[in-house]
């Protein structure tokens, strides 16, 4: 079978990352592109790298021009996806790359977006440890997903296993990010000019701001079980992909389940296109020893073909994953300081968010999981 696609938002980095993916997708048919203000143009003006899919015109991006496809991507800025819910009610599967459908507490998207809330969507990071189990398991026959913050899942994965196995303590997590300015997006903003950016490191949204932050500590709560990250203990989607909230709500349990779980984050724009390099840090849970701690991150880890543990002693670098849906995870234990140090490495707009969107769809099909993903970076 031959799943028929649409892609929102198509003239854009996350956009024109999930097609560049699809287009090497033997089970999909990418059909339709659409964008705002380049309707009408070719996408190859826009994304000149995607000779494959140069037949292709952008449209407007609206709910009839989306309907009717098997799979809609939604690659809009934050507060546009949840627009186009009820009007895809009928579309089997619809996912979600902005943050519209990613938190499941009102009161931390009034703080961190504002706007109207719209409920939370299966979460798409197949690895994140979620009440012992992978949250893979919950994207089986999905038919609505919320692909992560490319920030949010670096920093959740790399914590993820050590606050499941309770050999770190959550509640004074640090991390500061080095960040590629293609996770802002593609429209022009002063602070991303390549002379505003080159030859320095320019810090943002310092101080507890960053809108990935409530996304992180959910994510960090559902690992240590007191949480889920997916809609079935909440809600039901129809046989028509509608949503019904059930009558317990979101944001008393989200709240509630991050307690004790406290992080500060300081991302940091550096003059590389793509990447994220992150920086954790948490303080050793008492009478963790070095081997439960690094057996912490071994046992989650050691069969996932994306997600990789590298060799003590050993740290990522951006370089590595560029290209790649892999993420890899240098891991130290600082007696000194009493901290674990969790290096990550990833590629923002593959794993990200483009390679997570694309291999949650695949695993919600019931396709190879890792079907037109690539381990493998480029280099130099």
């Amino acid at each position: 079978m031959t799943y028929s696609v649409a892609v929102s938002g198509a003239s854009g980095y996350a956009g024109g990352e999930i097609l560049r993916i699809l287009a090497a997708h033997p089970d999909v048919e990418v059909r339709t592109v659409t964008a705002h203000s380049n309707a009408g143009q070719p996408l190859v003006q826009h994304q000149p790298h995607l000779r494959s899919l140069a037949h292709l015109t952008l449209q407007e991006t609206t709910p009839e021009v989306l309907a009717g496809h098997d799979i809609v991507f939604l690659a809009l800025p934050h507060g546009q996806s949840g627009r186009f819910t009820e009007a895809l009610a009928d579309t089997p599967l619809v996912i979600d790359a902005g943050a519209d459908h990613r938190l499941e507490s009102i009161a931390d998207w009034d703080r961190f977006y504002g706007g109207d809330f719209h409920d939370p969507w299966t979460y798409g990071v197949p690895e994140l440890l979620v009440g012992g189990r992978k949250q893979r398991e919950r994207l089986v026959g999905a038919s609505r997903i919320a692909a992560p913050g490319c920030n949010a899942s670096t920093v959740s994965l790399s914590l993820a296993p050590g606050v499941a196995a309770g050999v770190i303590d959550p509640s004074d997590i640090v991390s500061v990010l080095a960040v590629g300015p293609s996770g802002a997006g593609k429209s022009l903003k002063t602070n991303l000019l390549a002379s505003e950016i080159l030859g320095s490191a320019n810090p943002y949204a310092v101080g507890g701001t960053h809108r990935h932050i409530p996304e992180i500590r959910q994510a960090l709560a559902a690992a240590r079980g007191s949480a889920s990250l997916n809609s079935e203990d909440h809600a039901e989607f129809g046989a028509s992909g509608r949503h019904r909230p059930s009558s317990g709500g979101f944001s008393e349990n989200a709240t509630a389940a991050d307690e004790g779980i406290r992080i500060s984050f300081t991302p940091v724009i550096v003059p590389m296109a793509r990447g994220i390099l992150a920086t954790s840090t948490a303080p050793i849970a008492p009478g963790a020893t070095d081997a439960q701690i690094r057996d912490a991150w071994e046992s989650v880890y050691a069969d996932e073909a994306f997600v990789h543990l590298l060799p003590a002693g050993d740290f990522p670098r951006t370089a590595d994953v560029i290209g790649a849906n892999t993420a890899l995870i240098g891991l130290a234990i600082d007696r000194a300081a009493n901290r674990v140090v969790a290096v990550a490495a990833v590629d923002n707009l593959v794993k990200g968010t483009a390679g997570a969107a694309v291999q949650s769809m695949n695993i919600a099909l019931g396709l190879p999981e890792g079907t037109a993903l690539s381990v493998n970076g480029v280099a130099p």
